[in-house]
């Protein structure tokens, strides 16, 4: 079984792939049930002045205030610094959805430029289409995000970067009665997103379900989630095999709004998926099941942390 922590702690780990249990170390900011905040992290690797470093994109919204991050990290001897700047994408302040900032990095120059005036959002914190947010050192766009790459160049006037950034996690915390949705990409060399669903029936006298479902068609069916509250399934999204596991253990034995439920998307390795035998699913319908082990491909090294946080 797919192991995990439930809290996050502090720690200075670089994000390993082959154990996306650290991710969950690497985000201080945690909401909890009161806040009510839906919150997306996600984590790159990109190369800024001189070395491969962790780069965490940070978007946060409830009813009062909407807010991006960027955290870089930084080293000073031997100890890790975090160099970070916020930006509040508030609807009063039009005039903040596009700017510039700039901040120190090992003595490096670092700038973020940012145009979100025309975003679209799909019900995340994080923007879905239209904008771009481009961070840029020693004059290469080390890391550029969203879909309107050719304003970000023009504005920041960077050079792409000889190294390309790699996607490590995304981290989402969702607050819902029963359906829980995001967005992912599985695939590196691909930037299409798909839609994941998460939806559950667990009031009684009915025998909780679940299901999960991608681009609108469930892949996943779990009856009886009274006794099937931890498991993990593959499935295959596009032509790509991806790994689910799944908790929900608080959703159906502790009050409502005390836990979370956790559901974990990994892509598979190609080997993975070749060497996996059809057997039983936690449905009976057949699915694909196979055990982990270290992932070869770089497709393999994303994860995806979905957080379903109930509300009453």
């Amino acid at each position: 079984m797919f192991s995990y922590h439930r809290r996050i702690q502090s720690s200075t780990s670089v994000f390993d792939p082959q154990n996306p249990s650290l991710a969950e170390n690497n985000t201080d900011d945690f909401p909890t049930y009161r806040t009510a905040q839906n919150s997306v992290s996600v984590l790159y690797q990109a190369h800024i002045a001189g070395a491969w470093r962790n780069v965490t994109v940070h978007w946060t919204k409830n009813l009062i205030t909407h807010s991006m991050s960027i955290t870089v990290d930084s080293y000073d001897g031997h100890q890790l610094h975090y160099q970070s700047c916020k930006i509040d994408l508030k609807p009063w302040h039009f005039w903040s959805k596009k700017g510039y900032k700039s901040f120190d990095v090992d003595d490096a120059d670092v700038e973020v430029y940012w145009d979100l005036r025309s975003a679209k959002f799909s019900g995340s914190p994080e923007p879905s289409s239209d904008y771009y947010v481009a961070i840029v050192s020693d004059d290469e766009a080390v890391l550029l995000l969203g879909d309107s790459s050719k304003k970000a160049y023009k504005r920041t006037k960077a050079r792409p970067a000889l190294a390309d950034a790699i996607l490590c996690y995304k981290k989402e915390h969702v607050f819902s009665k029963k359906s829980f949705s995001t967005r992912s990409r599985f695939d590196e060399r691909s930037q299409r997103h798909y839609d994941i669903v998460v939806e559950s029936s667990t009031s009684w006298p009915r025998d909780p379900e679940m299901w999960i479902s991608v681009d609108g068609i469930v892949l996943i069916h779990v009856k009886n989630l009274q006794w099937k509250f931890r498991g993990n399934q593959t499935i295959s999204v596009g032509s790509q095999a991806v790994q689910v596991f799944w908790d929900v253990h608080d959703w159906l034995f502790k009050s409502p709004g005390t836990g979370n439920g956790l559901f974990i998307f990994k892509p598979a390795a190609e080997e993975e998926w070749e060497d996996a035998e059809v057997g039983s699913g936690s449905d009976g319908s057949g699915s694909r099941y196979h055990s982990t082990h270290s992932c070869a491909g770089r497709s393999s090294h994303f994860c995806l942390f979905l957080y379903a946080w109930k509300l009453e």
